[in-house]
């Protein structure tokens, strides 16, 4: 990656997100728990969900060692999960991964915007994606059942 790619990649809202991610503190008394690592980039999460009565999430927690772009994505997903259904984050993941195949459609979540720099950086997809398949693994687990 050359430096002027970098500049562009990582902008300072980018940047910004990744340092919220004290925001969301992880703990083992969440009902629904995952931990990944992605096999290009070698970025881990540990993700907690806790899920309401009515099946929507409430409460988030992670533990994320990646990239910028891994910790803005996660902080995206933090800052917009509660209050989203199991069905809409697994949409979601299978229209980030449309997107990073070449879907015109920017995935509709909010302030996902701020990692379309990353798709031209195919090294940066497995960071990108972490927190979604984390959240979609913890969220089809018996434990998110509400």
């Amino acid at each position: 990656m050359t430096a002027g790619s970098a500049a562009k990649l990582y902008t300072p809202r980018l940047l910004a997100l990744s340092t919220s991610l004290a925001n969301y503190p992880l703990n083992h008394d969440f009902a629904a728990f995952h931990e990944a690592r992605s096999r290009t980039c070698g970025s881990s999460i540990k993700l907690g969900l806790d899920i309401d009565a009515a099946g929507k999430i409430s409460r988030v927690g992670m533990q994320v060692s990646a990239c910028a772009v891994g910790q803005s994505s996660a902080a995206i997903f933090a800052q917009h999960a509660s209050g989203q259904k199991t069905a809409s984050v697994i949409d979601t993941v299978v229209c980030i991964e449309a997107w990073l195949n070449g879907s015109k459609a920017l995935p509709d979540w909010p302030g996902f915007d701020a990692l379309e720099p990353a798709r031209d950086h195919a090294g940066r997809h497995g960071a990108l994606l972490l927190v979604w398949t984390a959240a979609r693994a913890a969220l089809s687990s018996p434990d998110a059942s509400g």
